[in-house]
């Protein structure tokens, strides 16, 4: 079957995720800068978490615009992806709110390794849909990239345990490591 209605759910949705986002944004009753100071942590969480759902859905075009056609497992795998990132709002409000407590950056960080985990299944998913001598198989080769998120993402969780100052900062880590779009991707749809 086609890609286009994957796609399309998968494009509406991430925009539902981050509208629900700004949306737990809430204004200062004072207008004074103090009064934003105070909403940093909150800020801080949002514009991390605006940034990985940017980078799934960046990373999600990439590789569906080397498939033509999905099938029932693919769509099973991009419901799970899906699942995970749903969950991004809740508990970025949750960490920002307590202002980085220890229990919610972990949550944090379960829900960003999982979201990991699932993008890792549906790529996988996609690659043995394709082939493994597809364009995409050739361009994610063993996702070395992939694999380090998930472990500095374990290792976030771990160590939000000691300090969650420390957890943020590897969340932050993957962030910026994922920042610029995967070449390896865009090498391959040039060829």
């Amino acid at each position: 079957m086609g890609k286009g209605r994957l796609e399309a759910f998968s494009d509406g949705v991430i925009a539902i995720i981050i509208t629900i986002m700004v949306l737990e944004l809430k204004v200062p009753h004072e207008p004074n800068l103090s009064a934003l100071l105070e909403l940093a942590p909150i800020f801080f969480c949002y514009i991390l978490s605006f940034v990985f759902v940017g980078i799934y859905w960046n990373n999600h075009h990439h590789i569906m615009h080397m498939a033509h056609t999905v099938n029932g497992r693919i769509m099973w795998a991009n419901l799970h992806l899906l699942f995970w990132l749903s969950l991004v709002p809740f508990v970025t409000e949750w960490m920002g709110e307590n202002q980085f407590a220890t229990a919610t950056v972990a949550l944090y960080g379960v829900v960003m390794v999982m979201s990991g985990f699932a993008f890792f299944v549906f790529s996988r998913t996609l690659v043995a849909h394709l082939g493994p001598d597809s364009e995409l198989a050739l361009a994610l080769g063993t996702d070395y990239k992939g694999v380090l998120s998930l472990v500095v993402y374990v290792a976030g969780i771990v160590l939000s345990f000691v300090n969650p100052y420390i957890g943020f900062a590897l969340y932050v880590s993957v962030a910026l490591m994922w920042f610029i779009p995967d070449r390896r991707i865009e090498n391959a749809v040039a060829k």
